[in-house]
């Protein structure tokens, strides 16, 4: 029993340990800083080439969200493109069963292509997925991506679907800032979303990626 559980320990911090490293990864490409990030996946890359969940979950998320930041969203929803029949499976991490991360990248992909109608449904899918997902920072931002989406949507659309794509973005934008009423607020997000709800009451106003 003594062997088991010893083992059991040795396992359990061997995942951790991996699940960390991919997390730094992604904070990596998030931050712009995309030698540590590449250098990072790499290395996963090679010790887990069986590894399912980071192959085509983590790596892929990892590798979208690099080519976001070369500005090129058609080649992050074109790597994302395998993640998505196994993306709601769940996922070990430190806190959370899933993040969705390839879900929240995909939507800032589409944010990024300008298809708004297209990035709304995947920050919906995880305020819908609420179970899986937990208090995951990706269901707070996920707020905002609707909000977001839907603004974009209302400036390139015209007539009844422009009008109903504010209405949304409208109230959309309150679920965001009401999850972070107790924030700090001189986060640059926070800041950003709250100038872009003042002259939403005529107009919907969409701000770049931070």
């Amino acid at each position: 029993m003594q062997r088991f559980d010893e083992a059991r320990r040795i396992i359990e911090e061997a995942q951790e340990r991996k699940v960390v490293e991919s997390e730094a990864a992604l904070i990596f490409a998030m931050a712009g800083d995309t030698a540590r990030a590449e250098r990072l996946a790499q290395d996963l890359r090679k010790r887990f080439p069986l590894d399912t969940q980071m192959q085509f979950l983590w790596l892929l998320a990892i590798q979208a969200h690099l080519a976001l930041n070369k500005k090129n969203p058609t080649s992050a929803l074109t790597t994302l493109q395998a993640a998505s029949s196994i993306e709601l499976e769940q996922i070990q991490f430190v806190i959370n069963i899933s993040c969705l991360y390839p879900t929240y990248v995909r939507g800032e992909a589409f944010l990024a292509a300008g298809q708004g109608s297209a990035a709304a449904p995947e920050f919906q899918k995880i305020l819908d997925h609420s179970g899986i997902v937990w208090n995951c920072w990706t269901v707070a931002l996920a707020h905002l991506g609707v909000a977001r989406a839907n603004a974009l949507q209302a400036r390139t659309s015209q007539g009844a679907d422009a009008e109903a794509a504010r209405v949304r973005a409208l109230a959309a934008y309150p679920d965001f800032l009401t999850l972070w009423k107790d924030a700090d607020p001189d986060i640059p997000i926070l800041k950003q979303t709250r100038l872009s709800t003042r002259g939403c009451n005529s107009r919907v106003v969409i701000f770049n990626n931070a």
